[in-house]
């Protein structure tokens, strides 16, 4: 798949828009069963169709590198100052950072934005408006490293290498309260959670936060990077295809046919609610992932195959690779991978069943409400101007041999083919019922798990960061 051409053009910056309020759209007509209260009233007729892009969160979007003229100058600097060293992990919210990803946010917390986020899951702007942020965006260090820093108010960020990354300036060290951010964050602090595993149970007593200057672009050199589009190439890209609506649709798993159903019938809907050109940011999550999720290049392969089997228009689709950790904290997090779409130009965002979610970690049950994720989403402060757009249920259809909205009148022509029965079957080089997945898709993930068969005796490899 090519990497597109962006034209690159200064982006307006235009006060921010209150009018609005988040809703789920009134044509996507939600199962009987469902009672959504959204947090206003409005008739039908309020949800305008309108041309251009949905503004920022704080009206502009964060840029936090450095000129290129001034690298020389930042790199020498930060050789003279105390050291931080960055987990791969903490390269990647660097990475979300620099790019405005969480604008209006301009570094990692200081305490003032971690309590806004863990208590309120927003932070108020200057004007008193607020911008939702649900997760924190924090950077540990331990007792030595803050006897380190001792007064300075700078340090430099560096990688495994030593190479320096950013410099954060400005800065506050405050404690960092782990029970209560794993509470707050995941509803239990019962073990076995990936994220927390990973990176806060052995992580340092303090946390640091500060302005970053990043001293340049973050670079993968994964054979991917042409896919990390950052949100001001995104903007230009539905500019260039002049979009005037963008639907966006996270996932961490390979598309198969009952996904591109639902996003197809996503733009028909636009369309008929009088949209011209509504384009589809299909917007996988690239950063660290547990360990049975497949890894993204794998998952770039198989969306590639989709796009190549014309599954997906490529000429009304933009693939292009979300380059936030995942938490795993479904209702929570969720907020945070919908208003990262903000700031990358969506005005919809496609929410399903367990969004964010998992199985808990000790108990055979899933970890959250199925239904949670999106009725949290129609409430979330800060996310108001945002149109949510819930998953109508597919399954596989035996009667038409494809993948269909689900008839509840019919159940029993239904099929329901869960994430685990599909990766038995793609382990065991097994095909599922035909419609089910693109044959090119289908191919890559038997390519993917005999990799692991032959590579691990079929042990699930270690989680991956990137």
């Amino acid at each position: 798949m090519a990497s597109s051409i962006f034209i690159h053009a200064s982006l307006p910056s235009k006060s921010f828009n209150k009018s609005l309020n988040t809703h789920f759209v009134p044509s996507f007509k939600l199962p009987v069963s469902l009672s959504f209260r959204p947090r206003t009233t409005l008739p039908k007729r309020c949800l305008s169709v309108r041309a251009g892009l949905i503004e920022p969160d704080g009206g502009k979007l964060v840029d936090l590198l450095v000129p290129e003229t001034e690298r020389e100058l930042k790199k020498r600097e930060a050789a003279l100052l105390p050291r931080v060293k960055l987990t791969k992990i903490d390269v990647q919210w660097v990475h979300v950072l620099s790019e405005g990803w969480a604008s209006p946010l301009t570094g990692f917390m200081r305490e003032s934005e971690f309590l806004q986020t863990l208590h309120f899951n927003s932070l108020r702007l200057d004007d008193g408006s607020f911008a939702n942020m649900s997760v924190p965006i924090v950077l540990a260090i331990d007792d030595s490293q803050k006897e380190r820093i001792g007064e300075s108010n700078k340090v430099a960020l560096v990688d495994s290498d030593d190479n320096p990354i950013a410099i954060l300036t400005d800065i506050e060290i405050y404690k960092h309260p782990k029970e209560e951010r794993i509470a707050r964050t995941w509803g239990t602090t019962a073990p076995g959670l990936p994220y927390v595993e990973e990176t806060i149970t052995n992580a340092g007593n303090w946390l640091i936060g500060g302005d970053l200057e990043v001293i340049a672009p973050i670079k993968y050199h994964d054979g991917l990077d042409r896919f990390r589009l950052s949100p001001v190439e995104l903007r230009q890209e539905f500019e260039r295809r002049n979009a005037d609506a963008v639907f966006a649709f996270q996932l961490r798993n390979p598309v198969h046919n009952g996904h591109a159903l639902l996003m197809t019938d996503t733009r028909r809907r636009l369309l008929e609610m009088g949209y011209k050109n509504p384009i589809l940011l299909l917007h996988p999550l690239g950063g660290y992932t547990k360990a049975d999720d497949v890894p993204l290049s794998w998952r770039m392969k198989q969306h590639e195959k989709v796009l190549e089997d014309g599954i997906l228009d490529p000429e009304t689709t933009v693939v292009s690779i979300f380059p936030s950790p995942m938490h795993y904290a479904g209702p929570t997090e969720v907020q945070w991978h919908a208003k990262a779409r903000i700031n990358a130009g969506a005005n919809f965002y496609i929410v399903g069943r367990d969004p964010a979610g998992m199985g808990h970690p000790v108990e055979k049950r899933d970890l959250y409400d199925a239904d949670h994720g999106k009725k949290v989403l129609s409430m979330a402060p800060g996310l108001e101007r945002l149109n949510i757009l819930p998953f109508r249920v597919a399954a596989y259809d035996k009667t038409q041999g494809k993948m269909a909205f689900f008839d509840p009148s019919r159940a029993q022509d239904f099929l329901f083919i869960s994430g685990t029965k599909m990766r038995t079957l793609a382990k065991n080089k097994e095909y599922p019922p035909d419609g089910f997945m693109c044959p090119g898709g289908w191919k890559v993930l038997v390519e993917y798990y005999d990799s692991v068969t032959l590579s691990d005796n079929g042990r699930i490899p270690k989680a991956v960061p990137a």
